[in-house]
Formats: structure tokens, C-alpha cells, sequence
């Protein structure tokens, strides 16, 4: 098995355990680092609130499901913590969970002149997240974020 099948089942993986918990995947990165893999899960409940406590118990518990997989405890470092507060908004779940409020989208390619747009979270419909920028409503496609995060006042 080569190093890209391997990440791609140690996400696997974790988001079945997560899912298991009651828990979702919010962003997996791994990557090899002096002959070890390094895991950065980042996880929260459906609707925000996880706990260190939470982090604490899945942290734990994963570590226990990847070492149940083959992998002993030499062959990765594990870190699950909370997205917090600017956790990354990728699909219409994270974007609907955060209607109402104000965040900042990087764009893979321009769209009405910018690869920036700053604007409140107004609706999420057929792939689309319209952003309201000072009354002037833009439709922007999901597949076009590059990256997206809630601005923290």
C-alpha cells in the first residue's frame, strides 16, 4: 500500500469512528514526517459545542481504533482538537450552521472582479452560498471556495 492509500484510510478511519460518536470530521491533515505519520483531526457535534473533555475521550478512543488497524503508536502522532471559533466553513452543512453571519470567502477564480468577498451568510440553495455585501446579494458556487471562515468579532 502505497503513502496516499494509506491517508486515505487513516481518514476513513477516523471519520467513521467520529461519525460512531456522534461526532463530525471537520478537517483531516496528515502527513509524513521522519518515517511517522503525523494526524491533525480536527472534530466537533453537528451543531458546535465540543468539549476538551470530548477532545480529551476521542483522542484516546481513536488512537486505540488506528492502533487496531495496524499501526502501532511508533508509526503516528495523533492530535484531535476543536475547529474553534474561525474553524473552516467547507460544505452547505458548515455554511447553513452559520446563517446570519458575517465571514470572508477566498475564491479559486475571480468572481465579480475579486478573489476575496466579505459578506453576511444569507442562504445556502443548489450548490450556492449567497452572501449579502452591504445589499447587493452574491451567489457564490461551493466548488469555486478555495476557503472560507466565519469573521470573529
Amino acid at each position: 500500500m502505497d503513502k496516499q492509500e494509506i491517508i486515505i484510510q487513516l481518514e476513513s478511519i477516523t471519520g467513521d469512528f467520529l461519525k460512531s460518536q456522534g461526532f463530525v470530521l471537520v478537517e483531516f491533515v496528515c502527513c509524513l514526517q521522519q518515517g511517522a505519520f503525523s494526524l491533525r483531526v480536527l472534530a466537533d457535534k453537528p451543531n458546535g459545542g465540543i468539549t476538551m473533555e470530548d477532545c480529551g475521550r476521542l483522542n484516546f478512543n481513536l488512537r486505540g481504533q488506528l492502533e487496531a488497524g495496524r499501526l502501532s503508536a511508533n508509526d503516528f502522532t495523533l492530535e484531535l482538537a476543536s475547529p474553534g471559533l474561525d474553524r473552516p466553513l467547507k460544505n452547505e452543512i458548515d455554511f447553513r450552521r452559520c446563517l446570519g453571519k458575517q465571514a470572508v470567502f477566498y475564491l479559486k477564480e475571480k468572481l465579480a472582479e475579486s478573489l476575496e468577498h466579505k459578506g453576511l451568510i444569507k442562504e445556502v440553495v443548489g450548490g450556492n452560498v449567497l452572501i449579502d455585501q452591504a445589499g447587493s446579494v452574491l451567489k457564490v458556487p461551493l466548488e469555486k471556495i478555495a476557503k472560507a471562515k466565519l469573521i470573529i468579532k
